[in-house]
């Protein structure tokens, strides 16, 4: 197998496993565990095992001026946006979160045009309108409440803000990202991310009944979001760099919501709606113009 092959399928393996975590998580919460909880747990548990890897590579400095990026970074990345997600999830619908996240590439788009300078064309500019169009009617016009969904609009509103922080996170990373060890950064983002989120997470995590936790509706599926969900994606996406371009890796996020809908319908842990469909249409559509590239003539 080609290493470009080995790339396609280490960028799909990422994919995989976070469209099946829309689900996966979902079912846990809040059942057996609170949203806030399952931060705490996931940033801890990625945070041991990118420390125990990094046993294994070459030691690197982190140079002073670039601790306040680092500080930032893992503040947008390992608690704005997990927390607001995994919440979101709470109060929503695994078809809602896997189609919202792929607002990421539209807000990355914004941000760029507004640190970088880059400039927004009129068809960006149209795929930006029309992907916001359709998260409002995600937002406004779906059910309010659903089984296992207590406040679906409030649910999808924070995956917006997931998405802001989220697109700011990888705008803002992307210099450390060229200039350290992919284990290197991670291990003290996750680390941060442990120390920042403790105190919003720590009663949440303190609540939970550990020792009478049930292994297959619970402890298997918290196993699979620290380990799959945040350890091997990072992995996976990281080697995918490697042998792919970043662009190649990045549009495999356009399948999560074709991973996330129909893992969710088959096990019946949601459905579709005629409205669901319109703002997912107008979510796409958005993502299509801002990611398309213009030709030149």
């Amino acid at each position: 197998m080609s290493n470009r092959s080995l790339g396609f399928l280490a960028a799909f393996g990422a994919t995989l496993i976070y469209g099946l975590n829309h689900t996966v998580a979902k079912n846990v919460m809040p059942i057996y565990i609170g949203p806030y909880a399952f931060i705490l747990l996931r940033v801890i548990g990625a945070s041991l095992l990118f420390w125990t890897v990094s046993l294994f590579i070459k030691s690197e400095r982190i140079d002073k001026k670039d601790w306040p990026r680092i500080i930032l970074c893992s503040f947008l990345g390992m608690v704005i946006n997990m927390l607001a997600f995994f919440k979101g999830l709470e109060l929503s619908t695994p078809v809602n979160s896997s189609v919202m996240i792929t607002l990421s590439p539209i807000i990355v788009f914004i941000f760029s045009a507004i640190l970088l300078k880059e400039k927004i064309e009129s068809m960006k500019a149209f795929g930006i309108i029309s992907g916001f169009i359709g998260a409002l009617i995600l937002v406004l016009y779906t059910a309010k409440t659903g089984v296992n969904a207590p406040n679906i609009p409030l649910g999808n509103l924070l995956f917006i803000v997931n998405s802001f922080a989220y697109g700011l996170y990888l705008v803002l990373v992307k210099p450390l990202i060229a200039k350290y060890n992919i284990i290197t950064l991670l291990k003290w983002l996750f680390l941060l991310g442990v120390i920042m989120n403790l105190p919003v997470t720590i009663n949440q995590f303190s609540e939970v009944d550990w020792i009478n936790l049930p292994i297959k509706e619970a402890i298997i599926p918290m196993i699979f979001v620290v380990v799959g969900t945040t350890f091997f994606t990072y992995l996976f996406n990281a080697y995918a760099l490697t042998k792919l371009s970043a662009s190649s890796v990045s549009s495999f996020i356009y399948l999560q919501p074709i991973v996330g809908i129909v893992f969710a319908i088959s096990t019946k842990s949601d459905s579709l709606t005629l409205v669901s469909v319109v703002g997912m249409v107008l979510i796409f559509v958005g993502i299509y113009l801002v990611t398309k590239k213009t030709v030149k003539t």
